[in-house]
């Protein structure tokens, strides 16, 4: 049997330190393993006879720090070291700046030995704090990381240019590369300042989904004399079975049944619907959710972390740290390549020294030069080079996308999941239709208005603001029904009655399935229909979409029948209704094991599904928990521009590829040639720089290049 663990892990900042962790719970014999570099939270499950203390100390070895059970307090404290990657990435590009620009500049300060030493030095020094520890205890552990390719290849430029100064005086210049020490480390650092600032963004889901935990709970007791009393308490303190009250307008504490009252409640951050739904005694109502207008006594049945909201928040977590970011192609490969290149050097210099007899000084400087050739800066910089021109170019579009990672991603997508309220419509209530019998349209029109007068629900709001200039007729002895209506007499004595089909309209087969129903004196009048409207660019957008070859899914908390016009009008291929956010999940996971799939949405309810997919996509009016779930925001609140986004992450795709293979090509080429002495360092830095301009003009043509359709 095994046993699951859940800690928090300090120092853990980056997907290259999720993976590094991940590789080793790996070695340790671990399963279900859950790194996630945002929050720094690590699950795993071992068998129950491990030692879970010596894992956590094979971490600590790492140079990490696991926060162990005895130190918990239940507060969340993570005293995790202060982050000086602001600082180190600012001093690197102060002193590498000067470094690159002797390359254009004839100035002969810059071409000094000294003056390239004394600002290389300082750079090389902070990629030794930054990425060397980490390297030197990658290797002790056998896991080989992106911190150990950056510091061979600074390092040997360095070591490779020293040598150049004191032994090569005469001819220094032939073996100076100072500045590609100070360029791989300055980029890297870059990249993982990028980084960091992404990953750390997406705590911010999990905090707001936090906040919305209410903090405060009427809680009713009652003495041995049954006289009750109503004390403001915490809502962590509320316990199973405990009696709450709730009032107009507070956000319900708990999940629970009502015992007593009944109320319109807004449940749009569980089920997506756009209004409100009628609970009334024995209904469960959920935590978080709002009393739109009524009075409720609750029984608690789920508190704590047994809650729905809770449970939210736990799957917005398992998602971010089951979805490991996209490695990076150097990553990948740093296992072999790293051993491969070693080695070739080694051989290099063994082969040079002692079968070719060429002298230790010229076969040490062979192997150098087979180091300095092959650093790391071409495939360091194919990716995100491509990604940064690929990520200008969306922002320009009005699309904000969460890391380059996504934008890989977003070539792989086959499914594209849609929400439907707030995302293939407006989230505004309005008339959609109406049908009337027996009177006329203006009158009809003028009778519901009048009678919503009356009324402070939320549709009757958006009736009354649409039908405002349909003038309006005196009305008395006005009673609203709870959850059912309102009705009233006009000055003719004539009973109007406008509410749903339960109360009216349920034993009639006429225009079944409207939202509201007017009957005068018992007799029924007409019938409207009250949805949010579609958004202007959604049938547009489906469109080009299947036209693309993807498959569409209209995946919702909302009602089946509201679900299946919008399905039918907008020609979306599957339909799945009135799911809850556990449901939701489930189904995405469906499709993601046959195909990557794009998950669009809006609510606090999408936001696990957001997390979970393998792109999720919000627009830029959701809710901020959506907002800070989805890896792209359509921030112009545009849903055409979703076809644009994904070809945006296709021809980026292809803009790496093709910016790898250059670099691959580099390496491949020149790594024999040096080790055979037949191309020297400055040569061979030449070549490296000549690659560099390749791909950096090659990602720039991403900036420009038309998206064909």
């Amino acid at each position: 049997m095994g046993k699951t663990y859940s800690t928090t892990v300090e120092g853990m900042t980056c997907g290259n330190c999720a993976l590094t962790i991940s590789k080793l719970l790996e070695k340790k014999g671990a399963t279900n393993i859950a790194a996630n570099a945002a929050s720094g939270e690590v699950s795993f499950t071992i068998v129950e006879e491990t030692d879970v203390n010596k894992v956590y100390d094979a971490i600590d070895g790492l140079g990490y720090r696991v926060v162990r059970e005895d130190e918990a307090t239940g507060l969340d404290i993570r005293h995790a070291p202060k982050d000086f990657t602001t600082a180190y990435l600012i001093i690197s590009a102060i002193f590498t700046l000067p470094l690159l620009m002797h390359m254009f500049s004839n100035w002969h300060v810059l071409h000094t030995p000294w003056v390239q030493l004394v600002l290389a030095t300082p750079v090389y020094a902070i990629g030794l704090r930054r990425f060397g520890v980490s390297a030197v205890r990658s290797l002790r552990h056998g896991l080989p990381n992106m911190d150990v390719l950056i510091i061979i290849g600074a390092t040997a430029a360095y070591v490779y240019s020293l040598i150049g100064m004191f032994v090569y005086t005469a001819q220094a210049h032939d073996y100076l590369f100072f500045e590609t020490t100070a360029s791989i480390i300055t980029l890297v650092m870059f990249g993982n300042w990028l980084e960091h600032r992404t990953v750390k963004s997406t705590t911010q889901a999990i905090d707001a989904l936090v906040q919305l935990q209410p903090q405060k709970a009427r809680l009713v007791v009652a003495d041995s004399m049954g006289k009750e009393t109503v004390m403001e308490v915490e809502s962590k303190y509320v316990r199973t079975g405990d009696v709450v009250l709730v009032n107009t307008g507070d956000s319900i504490p708990v999940d629970g049944v009502i015992v007593t009252g009944d109320a319109q409640i807004d449940e749009h951050m569980i089920t997506g619907e756009s209004m409100p739904v009628h609970k009334d005694k024995g209904d469960e109502v959920v935590g978080g959710t709002i009393l739109m207008d009524g009075n409720l006594r609750v029984q608690a049945t789920a508190v704590g972390s047994a809650s729905v909201l809770s449970n939210i928040i736990r799957m917005v977590r398992e998602a971010q740290g089951q979805k490991p970011p996209l490695q990076k192609l150097a990553d990948k490969i740093s296992a072999i390549f790293v051993p491969a290149v070693l080695g070739i050097a080694v051989i290099t210099l063994l082969v040079s020294y002692f079968a070719l007899d060429t002298g230790f000084e010229n076969a040490m400087m062979r192997a150098i030069a087979v180091m300095v050739i092959s650093c790391p800066c071409a495939m360091g910089l194919a990716t995100p080079a491509a990604v940064a021109v690929g990520l200008g170019r969306a922002a320009r579009n009005g699309i904000l996308i969460k890391g380059g990672d996504t934008l890989q991603r977003l070539k792989t997508i086959k499914n594209v999941v849609f929400d439907k309220t707030g995302t293939l419509t407006t989230g505004k209530l309005q008339i959609e239709s109406f049908t009337v019998d027996n009177i006329d349209e203006q009158q009809f029109q003028m009778i519901v208005a009048s009678i919503e007068q009356h009324s402070s629900h939320p549709i009757a709001k958006s009736i009354t603001k649409q039908w405002t200039e349909t003038g309006d007729i005196i009305l008395s002895e006005i009673v609203e029904v709870k959850g059912h209506g309102i009705q009233a007499t006009d000055a003719e004595g004539n009973l109007w009655q406008l509410g749903s089909e339960i109360w009216l309209h349920t034993n009639v087969e006429k225009n079944k399935g409207y939202d509201l129903y007017l009957y005068k004196n018992g007799i029924y009048t007409g019938a409207m229909r009250v949805s949010d409207a579609l958004r202007p660019d959604a049938r547009e957008t489906i469109a080009e979409l299947k036209a693309m070859g993807y498959h569409t899914v209209l995946l919702s908390g909302d009602k089946k029948a509201k679900c299946e016009r919008i399905a039918a009008e907008l020609g979306i291929d599957d339909l799945l209704a009135e799911q809850s956010p556990e449901q939701k999940n489930a189904k995405l996971d469906e499709l993601i094991k046959t195909a990557p799939t794009a998950m669009v949405g809006d609510g606090i309810n999408d936001a696990p599904a957001l997390a979970r997919a393998t792109v999720g996509i919000s627009l830029s009016e959701a809710t901020q928990v959506a907002i800070q779930s989805a890896n792209v925001i359509l921030s112009n609140n545009q849903l055409g521009t979703l076809p644009k986004a994904i070809r945006l992450g296709i021809y980026t795709e292809r803009t790496i590829k093709t910016n790898l293979f250059w670099a691959f090509l580099y390496n491949i080429v020149a790594i024999p040639v040096a080790a055979a002495g037949l191309l020297r360092p400055t040569y061979g830095a030449g070549i490296m720089a000549l690659s560099d301009v390749v791909l950096i003009l090659n990602s720039l043509f991403l900036g420009v290049r038309r998206l064909k359709k």
